[in-house]
């Protein structure tokens, strides 16, 4: 597939969302996980069956009781058929043993009744403060009132739902008409949302994602797609190093634009267009998750290039931008090179000093491990940007990746400091 050509297709939707696919329908609500009664706190996503789904989940070894039962949920492979996915905000149902887990389960239950599906065809997630307990009174009367309120408009109301310490909802979507034979007068659409702005460095997804495609897919060609698109974008994502308890993505594919047809095998060129739209969705999101970073002012994406291999590189870029003072740099719009040369310095990548370049914001500042004279004041003038790009060429190699993650101001201090509060 020639990608410059196909990337010209791709549109993104008008004001879309994890219900622009076809076949599905969201609702969020306030069930009473929050005290503020204004504040939507339970988000529901249904298909009009059980559908291909996959999931990636956390890999932190606290994970949270609903982690462990959409693993159980799919299986071995991390892929079967769902129908609803139920996402709590305001409690993390993490860290609460057993009670957690029959809480998780309780839910897929209660769900499952309504829909009429197995309580296996439910998965879960939950999202908020860790080591409480969850009650399921919520959830008993949240359920039915989401699902009277269940709508294809209705993925913006779930996407504020899903949200804790974020500032705004965070949603994406596109659309592409297929080039392939098979599918020919095909328009498919992949379309999700996401919450995320602090205790982000997953080593999996995100924090909460939920993707969707009216494309044909079957359950273990959608975990393809999903687990290599995840590992591109928001597997690259930072904001301050820490890994939930509660990561998941999740995706579903109805197959509602080419009802009857073959579904779309691994290697063919109709999997490269969908993955292609995929990578495109979830890097939207994953940029979105780090501009919105808690506390953050401004966007900070870092390409490291001439690394050994793309492992190297990709432990370079993140030590840049996990780095406080590189972060606090930017937020104090300080074009303080030496800070990203200590990061780079410190990763455990095999490179000479002699051979790193450093640019920020296109500006030189480095050159064969050197200082490079710059106008200071030009350097003001591009920090008031609401993106920052840092790039480092380390010279050692053909190895390049790029991560993205926000300055660190006061305000994060502020957020964290009185989380549970």
């Amino acid at each position: 597939m020639n990608v410059d050509e196909f990337d010209t297709k791709i549109r993104a939707v008008p004001d879309g969302g994890v219900t622009s696919a076809r076949g599905f329908s969201a609702a969020g609500i306030h069930a009473g996980f929050r005290r503020n009664p204004e504040r939507a706190d339970f988000a529901l996503l249904a298909a009009e069956r059980p559908v291909s789904a996959a999931g990636v989940f956390t890999t932190n070894r606290f994970c949270a009781a609903p982690v462990t039962v959409c693993r159980e949920h799919l299986g071995a492979d991390s892929c079967g058929l769902v129908q609803a996915v139920a996402v709590n905000s305001g409690n993390a149902n993490a860290a609460t043993g057993e009670p957690g887990l029959a809480v998780a389960r309780e839910t897929c239950d209660i769900v499952s009744q309504m829909f009429g599906c197995e309580p296996e065809q439910v998965l879960v997630a939950s999202t908020g403060v860790i080591g409480q307990q969850l009650d399921i009174a919520p959830f008993e009367t949240g359920v039915p009132a989401a699902v009277e309120q269940l709508s294809p408009a209705g993925g913006a109301a779930a996407a504020r739902a899903i949200m804790t310490t974020d500032t705004h909802p965070k949603e994406y979507a596109v659309s592409y008409e297929s080039g392939v034979l098979e599918y020919v007068g095909c328009t498919f659409t992949v379309g999700g949302c996401v919450k995320g702005s602090g205790m982000i460095m997953p080593n999996m997804a995100t924090m909460i994602a939920l993707i969707t495609t009216d494309a044909p897919v079957a359950p273990k060609t959608l975990h393809a797609v999903l687990a290599d698109c995840v590992a591109q974008t928001f597997n690259k994502v930072t904001v301050d190093s820490d890994t939930s308890t509660n990561d998941t993505c999740i995706m579903l594919a109805s197959g509602e634009a080419a009802p009857g047809e073959a579904p779309i095998e691994v290697g063919s060129e109709a999997y490269e267009e969908l993955a292609y739209a995929v990578r495109v969705v979830c890097e939207g999101l994953a940029r979105a998750v780090a501009a919105d970073g808690e506390g953050a002012s401004r966007l900070i994406t870092v390409n490291v290039t001439g690394a050994p291999s793309d492992a190297d590189a990709d432990a370079a870029a993140r030590s840049v931008a996990n780095s406080p003072l590189v972060k606090t740099a930017v937020a104090g719009h300080d074009c303080n090179w030496g800070r990203i040369a200590m990061a780079l310095g410190k990763c455990g990548v095999a490179f000479r000093q002699e051979d790193v370049s450093i640019d920020i914001m296109g500006i030189p500042v480095c050159r064969a491990g050197l200082t490079v004279p710059f106008d200071e004041d030009e350097a003001l003038r591009r920090f008031e940007a609401p993106e920052i790009v840092i790039s480092a060429d380390l010279g050692a190699g053909e190895g390049a990746a790029t991560v993205w993650t926000c300055d660190l101001t006061h305000d994060y201090v502020t957020i964290n400091g009185d989380y549970r509060t």
